[in-house]
């Protein structure tokens, strides 16, 4: 079954870019590089969440998720600050990914490779990948960088 994932994803990926090219685009612009399975974990009741993982597919991001009725035994599991802690867990090629960060930090961390345990964006900023408002309200936010001992630096800000 995943050869035929695999080629309907080669398929669909082939027709974006032949599509792109005859309108004369760039096929690299519309079809983003696939990146790392990410395993992600959130309650199944929570509608940002799935936002963010439909936000983390669009930029080509495999995505592996679990539904639990609780996602705090999994924050305390992967070491999140309290401070940072959000609705959803994340894990990505080494690294943890807490609440709602972009897709395009995810891509820095994962190229950059920075000795931390992962990125965070705490609470639910309005306007961040999945918390999208009427009205296109966006806050300020900064996602952060957590070390396994707590100490913490900013990685962006939005």
């Amino acid at each position: 079954m995943s050869d035929a994932l695999s080629r309907r994803e080669w398929l669909a990926r082939a027709a974006a870019g032949v599509a792109t090219l005859a309108l004369g685009g760039s096929a690299h612009a519309l079809v983003a590089a696939p990146g790392p399975t990410m395993t992600i974990y959130k309650t199944p009741e929570c509608g940002c969440c799935q936002k963010w993982v439909l936000h983390v597919a669009g930029a080509g991001f495999k995505t592996a998720v679990n539904d639990v009725p609780d996602v705090d035994p999994i924050k305390r599991r992967y070491g999140v600050p309290g401070a940072l802690q959000s609705c959803h867990t994340a894990l990505v090629d080494g690294y943890v990914v807490e609440g709602h960060v972009p897709a395009a930090d995810i891509r820095r961390l994962l190229k950059e490779r920075p000795k931390v345990k992962g990125i965070a964006v705490g609470g639910m900023p309005a306007g961040s990948p999945g918390m999208e408002v009427p009205g296109g309200r966006v806050d300020r936010y900064e996602v952060t960088a957590f070390l396994a001992d707590g100490t913490t630096r900013r990685f962006a800000s939005h």
